[in-house]
């Protein structure tokens, strides 16, 4: 494996993280306290430290790694591309070709009249833009009163202030003044941890209905559009109930309210289909994308849009736009990224092999003291942890507290597994093999038999 040699002992690299890098989501005290896990080198699936442990990622970097690591034909396309043509940018009536190619490769992925992109460097980027896009639509088409766009509880699209917004997180909405107006959220589709003595179909539809209640409450001549994720990754892997989509649909037809799928998790294979929408019968007016189009291997995000949209858009000039839309190396690695995922037959055998198969292993989880439910969604995996299966109980600590236990247990026995609460979540690479999937399982049932330890000499093993 070709890697950078590591020239500083550990203790000396975290040192000087600690003295300059300021991390996302991250509280630094006791991080510089603790020091950093320091990654050197990835292949497949799997990560190397500055220590020489070999790390199971189970989740895909950012949920982002979709082609997995190490793959040298993203490197030399962002080499050949910046041999050619390293930089330039795509507004004054200017374009290059691998905006033009990669633009029309995923107007040929995508489903329906989804024909046109418009780039951005991230997902939070691309919501940012979604804001902007609804709003000015409705405005070209007459009804500049309908601004207001509904997102749900615990969603996640980003982190930037119109992202952030758009997003439900009500941590990130305590810091910085968020949301900003115009923003509505309605409940999550979390049956396990909402749906109280509901079956999941009737919870899906009770809660999909939220929005038909928040539409004639807030006035459907001021609904502009309603935002959400095919599965919400980041807010803990929460799957819909089947009943919750097809009423959701059903609603924004109803009212003539624009429907953005927040495709940045689901997108590009997680589900076993190119995008989330074709998983669960969804046809929205914008798809925002990111993480696996380029398997993270570049920085780069869009909308997509359909073709009403963009014919309403093009009269007059769109304000908007970033130094970095359709970068050409990003666009080049992007477009390679795409061809091997298309040609090596990943997205397929996702939903035709590691999928059913993950979904079988993962659900043996399900009868371990600590697991109250153990779900799947193609390459997306959650494990609600409780001290009360049969009452679906929350625990008595503080949220998150069981979460983190469990994930500093991951970490000990080499596993990436991201804590959401007390829900442990997994999105590892697509490219995730039967046996690795054999061995991510393993190690979570060693990371939770420890957690149970854990957790019961420290009293913690009480509901709420």
């Amino acid at each position: 494996m070709n890697e950078i040699s590591n020239h500083m002992p550990t203790s000396e690299l975290q040192r000087l993280d600690a003295a300059h890098h300021l991390h996302p989501f991250t509280a630094h005290g006791p991080l510089s306290e603790k020091g950093v896990r320091v990654i050197t080198g990835a292949e497949g699936t799997w990560l190397r430290d500055s220590e020489g442990r070999r790390i199971l990622d189970g989740m895909a970097g950012l949920w982002c790694v979709n082609i997995g690591y190490g793959r040298a034909e993203l490197a030399e396309a962002a080499y050949r591309q910046m041999k050619e043509l390293p930089y330039y940018n795509t507004f004054f009536q200017t374009t290059h070709v691998p905006a033009i190619a990669l633009a029309t490769r995923i107007a040929e992925l995508a489903p329906g009249d989804l024909n046109h992109v418009f780039f951005a460097s991230s997902g939070s980027e691309a919501n940012d833009t979604n804001l902007r896009l609804v709003r000015h639509y409705w405005a070209r088409k007459g009804q500049p009163e309908r601004q207001v766009i509904i997102a749900r509880k615990n969603a996640y699209h980003g982190s930037s202030m119109g992202s952030a917004s758009l997003g439900g997180m009500a941590a990130m909405h305590a810091q910085g003044g968020l949301p900003i107006p115009g923003i509505h959220h309605i409940d999550q589709p979390d049956w396990w941890g909402e749906g109280g003595e509901m079956t999941p179909e009737e919870f899906g539809r009770a809660r999909a209905r939220q929005l038909e209640e928040a539409i004639r409450e807030i006035g459907p001549d001021k609904v502009g559009a309603f935002i959400a994720e095919p599965v919400q990754g980041a807010g803990g892997v929460i799957i819909p109930p089947e009943s919750y989509w097809p009423e959701i649909m059903r609603i924004v037809q109803e009212y003539g309210i624009l429907l953005i799928a927040d495709e940045v998790i689901c997108g590009f294979g997680r589900t076993g289909e190119w995008f989330g929408a074709q998983s669960y019968g969804i046809t929205p007016d914008i798809m925002t994308i990111a993480k696996g189009l380029s398997s993270g291997y570049q920085p780069i995000g869009g909308s997509i849009v359909s073709d009403e949209i963009a014919a309403t858009i093009a009269g007059d000039e769109f304000f908007h736009g970033y130094t970095y839309s359709g970068h050409p190396v990003a666009c080049a690695v992007a477009l390679e990224n795409l061809r091997l995922l298309d040609e090596e037959g990943i997205v397929t055998r996702v939903r035709e092999s590691t999928a059913p198969y993950l979904a079988e292993k993962w659900a043996t989880l399900a009868d371990h003291p600590l697991v109250g439910e153990a779900a799947t969604r193609g390459l997306l995996g959650t494990m609600a942890l409780t001290p009360d299966k049969a009452r679906r109980a929350k625990f008595a600590a503080d949220p998150g507290t069981v979460g983190l236990i469990c994930r500093e247990h991951c970490f000990a026995v080499d596993l990436v597994m991201r804590h959401v609460g007390d829900r442990m979540v997994i999105s590892p690479p697509l490219v995730i093999t039967e046996a690795e999937i054999d061995e991510l399982v393993t190690r979570a049932r060693r990371a939770l038999d420890a957690t149970l330890e854990s957790v019961e000499s420290q009293g913690l093993m009480r509901a709420a």
